[in-house]
């Protein structure tokens, strides 16, 4: 098997054993077994076991960031950058399994840790971006102004971000439609006087 695709073997497994034990509970010996191969060949890929965690999160959140930049370039109106940041952060944690819960569960871990320091400035990009979305469309009037919106976007957070951890996509519920829903939520609300005109209703999830 070619380096590179023994190292996303490696990761791949890995991030299945974080998610499910925790990163503390899981071993070299074990992510290693699971990937097919001797612990010593997995030093080879990785110096230590917080080098697969901080590779594993950081191409996460890096991928996160990059499809960001698309969005806040491709448009203008708030709502539309808010709608978006939802579908694509649905999106990319489709794309990389585990990632974003080994992340949410560790969050204090990577703190003042040379090591996870990518992890951390990411992160903080990742923040800013919701951050500033959020406050251009108050500033706009297009979002309300009578509510905190860091108290919104910690909620909106955590409902996209711990997504992951229920939502399954199907032909009947897909990826985009959990972001219209959430973005129906959260912009719209949930009461039926206030839904807009013309509006169709969707389909049940599996929640």
């Amino acid at each position: 098997m070619p380096d590179t695709d023994r190292r996303s073997s490696i990761m791949e497994h890995a991030a299945a054993l974080f998610a499910e034990k925790g990163i503390n509970a899981s071993t070299v010996r074990e992510i290693a077994g699971a990937a097919g191969i001797l612990s010593g060949s997995l030093y080879h890929h990785f110096d230590s076991k917080d080098a697969i965690v901080e590779t594993i999160v950081a191409e996460y959140l890096r991928a996160l960031t990059q499809r960001y930049t698309d969005v806040v370039l491709a448009h203008s109106d708030p709502g539309a950058r808010l709608h978006d940041l939802v579908l694509v952060s649905l999106q990319v944690m489709h794309d990389h399994p585990h990632a974003s819960e080994i992340y949410q569960d560790n969050r204090d871990s990577f703190e003042g840790r040379e090591r996870f320091r990518a992890v951390r400035e990411l992160a903080s990009s990742v923040h800013r971006t919701w951050a500033e979305v959020i406050d251009s469309g108050v500033a706009a009037g297009v979002f309300r102004s009578d509510v905190n919106p860091r108290v919104f976007h910690r909620f909106l957070r955590d409902a996209v971000f711990l997504a992951a951890r229920w939502h399954l996509p199907t032909e009947i519920y897909r990826i985009e439609d959990l972001a219209d829903d959430t973005a129906r939520i959260f912009l719209d609300g949930f009461s039926a006087r206030a839904q807009p005109a013309g509006r169709p209703p969707v389909g049940r999830g599996n929640g």
